[in-house]
């Protein structure tokens, strides 16, 4: 039976949402909208044209369509400051709630955020999508093959030309490299390494040439409770994206074989000599129906109706985002952070 569902922001990405990542799934039977929630009566119209929600069904008043559509979860595609406020309502409704990256703006907030769904006993799920990426997953699933031995390392980078403004909110962040973009990239970084991060140490920067207003280059070294070993490097100002979006590079140093991917592409080198990237063996892609964002929509709907709890939950999803604050704390003070006793201290706090 389709799960009854309200989504909460359908201008920006969240028209993506109405668009791409949510049809697939009520096409499947697996959520069914009732209503749509947005500030700004001209977004509504996606959901109208997408999810075919009547117009009596989009609201700019929240606590209206909680209030008029019972449903068994809402999606939270809203800027991150306004997380919390949307998870009250949903709170106050008994709603099960799947929410955008990251959990809210501050790691307090988030905090807050989780004790207060687990006082609900409700469910919550975050979309770390990048992680559930075609090539990405098929990364992971290659680097864990027994044929490559123990992992010793792993390097990511990221590197795009974002210095003008487009008008979105990251260009007022404080530190949008750290908070928009690796909160992906640490998290699938720590993903491959198959262990939570133990200790993170970071520097970040703005260069006088962007119209971000915060830091939004940096580096970031991570070690894992496993002993394992990763780097981080992402820029939002450079000249060029070697590695934008949906083409990052990672390298997996493991005993047995280097993995390489880029721009979607995996190269596995066994050992041997010198080597050139674009020489080594290539590993296909596999295919399923669904990757990201719709994959995650899937994965909650099948946890909600008792199926396998999403790897993505918000117990589970706090460490990735206490690894970005602490990495946020270590450029800060110039300090390594150890990431559990951070996070300890955070939930502490709230």
């Amino acid at each position: 039976m389709s799960l009854k569902m309200i989504h909460v922001g359908c201008g920006g990405f969240g028209a993506v949402w109405c668009r791409e990542f949510l049809p697939p799934n009520v096409a499947d039977g697996l959520v069914q909208p009732v209503a749509a929630v947005d500030i700004a009566p001209a977004a509504l119209r996606h959901a109208q044209e997408h999810l075919g929600l009547p117009a009596s069904k989009c609201y700019t008043d929240i606590r209206r369509a909680f209030d008029e559509n019972p449903a068994a979860f809402c999606t939270v595609v809203v800027p991150p400051d306004q997380h919390e406020s949307v998870v009250d309502v949903a709170l106050e409704h008994g709603c099960h709630i799947l929410s955008e990256k990251p959990i809210a703006h501050t790691l307090q907030a988030s905090c807050r955020i989780a004790r207060k769904v687990q006082a609900a006993g409700v469910q919550m799920g975050v979309t770390m999508s990048h992680r559930f990426r075609r090539d990405i997953t098929c990364f992971r699933e290659t680097v864990r093959q027994a044929a490559n031995g123990p992992l010793d390392y792993v390097v990511c980078r990221f590197t795009w030309n974002a210095r003008r403004s487009d008008g979105t909110f990251r260009y007022t962040m404080e530190h949008p490299l750290l908070i928009d973009a690796a909160i992906h990239h640490l998290d699938l970084t720590m993903d491959l390494v198959n262990a939570p991060c133990e200790t993170v140490y970071a520097q970040t920067w703005r260069p006088e040439w962007t119209q971000m207003a915060g830091h939004c280059q940096g580096f970031v070294l991570m070690t894992a409770a496993n002993g394992v070993h990763a780097l981080y490097e992402g820029a939002d100002a450079n000249a060029v994206g070697l590695n934008a979006w949906m083409n990052e590079y990672l390298r997996a140093e493991c005993r047995d074989a280097t993995l390489v991917l880029s721009h979607q592409r995996i190269e596995r080198f066994p050992p041997g000599g010198a080597a050139q990237e674009g020489t080594g063996e290539t590993v296909p892609l596999r295919d399923q129906p669904k990757w990201a964002n719709a994959w995650l929509i899937e994965k909650f709907a099948r946890w909600l109706a008792g199926g396998e709890p999403m790897e993505t939950r918000i117990e589970a999803n706090l460490e990735s985002v206490a690894l970005v604050f602490a990495a946020i704390e270590s450029s800060r003070t110039g300090l390594p952070v150890n990431v559990r006793q951070f996070l300890a201290q955070a939930m502490a706090s709230v």
